[in-house]
C-alpha cells in the first residue's frame, strides 16, 4: 500500500507558487466540488490552506482510474480512505512567503466522534461512520457518498484547527493521479541522490547524481523506504526535497509563459483537484504573483515524542498543543509595534545539575552541534545522557523538554541555551531532561565552540506493526547525512 507519498505536493504549487492564474483562472469552474464548510470568513493575519492527499483510486470527479492509469501509479489497486499527507500552509497576508508544515500522519489527536485516534483517520473513520448512519435511514447511495465525504472532510478540518490552534481558511485535495499528472506537465523534477537506490516495493531504480524524474518514477522516488540509510527519515527529507524542486521548476522562467504546458497543466488540474466551494482561487493566484523559491519553505509541526503509545498500545507521534499554538504564530513574525520580548529577571531556583541526566538531539544540518551544546551543560554539572541526531525530519522549532516545565532545572538549561521554550512532556522522568536544537537555534555551540564529536545513532522508535510505517530511523541506521535546511530555491542532493 502506498504510504506517506506526496501527492499533495501537485496541489501546493497550484496554490502557493500560484501556478499560473492564466491556467486556473480558465479551469477554477471544472474543478472537483470539496464541499461547503464557510471558510475564509476569519481573518487572523494569514492565508491558511488544508492540503490533504488522498489514497483514492478516482479522479477529482469521483471516476474510477482505468487499469492503465491504475498500473502507472506502481501502487496496488485497493480501495483506502487515510489522509496519510497532510499539509498546512501558511502564507502572510502580504503573500511574501509561504510555509508548508508537515503534519505526521501518527499525530495523536481527540475528536469528539472518534475519541483519541490518530490524525491519518480521522477522515477516513468519520467517513465511514455517517455512511453506516445514512444507511440505516435508508438514504439514496449516491446522496450518502456525498454527505459522508463532506463530513470526513470537516472533522479533518476542524481537528487540524484544534491542533494547530489556526483557522483554516481553504481546502485542496489531491489523488494519486494528480501527483503523476502534474510531475509530467512540467517536463518532469530535478532530484538529486548521494549514491544509486534500488526498491522492489516502490519501484525505484536511480543512479547517483542529478537527475529529471517523470511522474511515476517520482513517486517511486518519494515512496522509497527501505534500503535507505535512515529509512523513513530520509524518506521525509525526499518528499520535502521532490516538492521544493518542483515549485523551483514551477517558479522559474519557461514552464508558466509555455502554452503548452500551461494546457497540460490545466487539464491534470481538472482531474485532479478538489477544492472547498468558497475559494476565490484566481484572486489568491493573483496575490501570490511576486512570492519567490527562496520564500517557500518546509518544516514540519513540533513533536515531544516519535514513539508514544497510543489507548490501544499503538505507536503515535504525540504533541504539546500550547507550543504547536506558538509555533504557528512565529510564522506571521512580531505583531505590528511589538518588538522581541525581554527576558525575564527572575532567576531559575537553586537546584541540582548532577541530579539531573540531559540529552541531546540534532534537528539541525549543522555537524555536531548536540555534542557541543552537551559539552555546554556538562561544564554547568548536568549529567550527559543520550547525544544524537533527531530522529524526525524536519523539526521546526528547538526545545527544552521536561517532565515538570516548572522544574529549576528546565528553566535553568533554558535559559543557558538562549531562552529555547520548554515543553511539557510526560514521557519522561522528573529526573531527565531531552534538549532538541532545530534550525532556529542561535545559543552556544552554533559558532563551533566546543569539543565536535560525532552524533550517535539514535534508537529506532517502536513499530505498532499495523503497516510497517515508523515515522524516524529504519533498522538504526546511522545518520550520517543530517537534515538540509530546505526551501525552494535550489537542488538539495539527499539519500
Amino acid at each position: 500500500m502506498l504510504r506517506n507519498a506526496l501527492i499533495v505536493v501537485s496541489a501546493i504549487f497550484l496554490v502557493v507558487s500560484a501556478v499560473g492564474w492564466w491556467t486556473l483562472g480558465r479551469t477554477t469552474d471544472n474543478l472537483g466540488s470539496g464541499g461547503d464548510f464557510g471558510l475564509g470568513a476569519t481573518k487572523d493575519g494569514a492565508t491558511d490552506i488544508l492540503l490533504v492527499g488522498s489514497d483514492s483510486r478516482a479522479d477529482a470527479k469521483g471516476n474510477p482510474l482505468t487499469p492503465e492509469e491504475i498500473e502507472m501509479l506502481r501502487a496496488g489497486d485497493e480501495k483506502a480512505t487515510n489522509t496519510d499527507t497532510i499539509i498546512i500552509i501558511r502564507v502572510p497576508s502580504d503573500g511574501s512567503s509561504a510555509t508548508a508544515i508537515s503534519i505526521p500522519r501518527d499525530t495523536y489527536v481527540h475528536t469528539n466522534r472518534l475519541g483519541n485516534t490518530k490524525i491519518n483517520g480521522v477522515y477516513g473513520n468519520t467517513k465511514q461512520a455517517v455512511e453506516e448512519e445514512l444507511a440505516q435511514k435508508g438514504t439514496d447511495p449516491a446522496e450518502i457518498e456525498k454527505r459522508s465525504t463532506e463530513a470526513g472532510r470537516l472533522a479533518l478540518i476542524q481537528t487540524i484547527g484544534d491542533l494547530s490552534g489556526i483557522t483554516v481558511d481553504h481546502y485542496a485535495e489531491v489523488g494519486l493521479l494528480g501527483f503523476v499528472l502534474l510531475t509530467d506537465a512540467i517536463g518532469g523534477v530535478d532530484v538529486c541522490l548521494n549514491a544509486p537506490v534500488y526498491d522492489e516495493f516502490s519501484g525505484a531504480d536511480f543512479p547517483a547524481g542529478p537527475q529529471t524524474l517523470s511522474g511515476p518514477d517520482a513517486l517511486s522516488f518519494v515512496r522509497q523506504r527501505h534500503g535507505l540509510p535512515r529509512g523513513d527519515l530520509d524518506r521525509i527529507t525526499r518528499q520535502q526535497v521532490f516538492m521544493a524542486s518542483f515549485a523551483n521548476k514551477l517558479l522559474g522562467a519557461g514552464t508558466l509563459s509555455n502554452p503548452a504546458k500551461l494546457s497540460e497543466l490545466g487539464t491534470a488540474v481538472q482531474r485532479s483537484v478538489v477544492l472547498d466551494d468558497n475559494w476565490d482561487v484566481t484572486g489568491f493566484a493573483t496575490q501570490m504573483q511576486g512570492l519567490t523559491g527562496g520564500n517557500v519553505k518546509f518544516e514540519t509541526i513540533p513533536v515531544t515524542s516519535i514513539d508514544g503509545t497510543g489507548d490501544y498500545g499503538e505507536s503515535v507521534v504525540t504533541i504539546d498543543k500550547g507550543q504547536v499554538h506558538k509555533y504557528f504564530e512565529t510564522l506571521l513574525g512580531p505583531k505590528e509595534g511589538e518588538g522581541a520580548k525581554a527576558p525575564e529577571d527572575k532567576a531559575p531556583a537553586d537546584h541540582d545539575a548532577a541530579a539531573t541526566t540531559v540529552s541531546v538531539y540534532n534537528a539541525t544540518g549543522i555537524e555536531g552541534l548536540a555534542s557541543r551544546v552537551a559539552d555546554v551543560l556538562g561544564e554547568k554539572g548536568y549529567s550527559r545522557g543520550e547525544v544524537s541526531n533527531a530522529e524526525f525530519a524536519g523539526v521546526a522549532t528547538s526545545q527544552v523538554n521536561a517532565a515538570d516545565p516548572d522544574d529549576p532545572a528546565a528553566k535553568a538549561i533554558s535559559e543557558a541555551l538562549g531562552g529555547v521554550p520548554i515543553v511539557h512532556d510526560t514521557t519522561l522522568n522528573p529526573h531527565h531532561i531531552s534538549v532538541t536544537v532545530a534550525g532556529d537555534y542561535s545559543g552556544p555551540g552554533v559558532d563551533g565552540g566546543g569539543v565536535a564529536q560525532p552524533e550517535a545513532a539514535p534508537k529506532p522508535p517502536a513499530d505498532d506493526g499495523a503497516n510497517g510505517d515508523v515515522i524516524g530511523q529504519e533498522g538504526g541506521a546511522v545518520a550520517e547525512n543530517p537534515t538540509p535546511k530546505i526551501d525552494a530555491g535550489g537542488l538539495v542532493c539527499v539519500n
